[in-house]
């Protein structure tokens, strides 16, 4: 492998398994959970989109496009929804 990456994980364990973590941590950093959970909402929404979902577009240029759309259309439509 010529690159590594170290992960490790941030989902909190759950109230009955704690007993048996096997050398697992029982604590969990809460900020990287919160970062982690915006990018799963993120790519979750993204793939809400039918052409982003399907990778509609075959060429990377024009997905990105595509891509950048969709993110300001979302921007756009929370900014003017009164929820922001």
């Amino acid at each position: 492998m010529k690159f590594a990456i170290l992960l490790s994980g941030v989902i909190p364990q759950r109230d009955d398994q704690r007993a048996n973590h096997h050398g697992r941590p029982l604590t969990f950093d809460k900020e990287a959970y919160r970062r982690r959970s915006i990018i799963e909402q993120c790519i979750g929404w993204l793939k809400e989109c039918r052409r982003i979902g399907t990778r509609f577009e075959k060429l990377a240029i024009n997905f990105l496009a595509i891509v950048k759309v969709a993110n300001t259309q979302r921007y756009l439509t929370l900014a003017f929804s009164g929820r922001a």
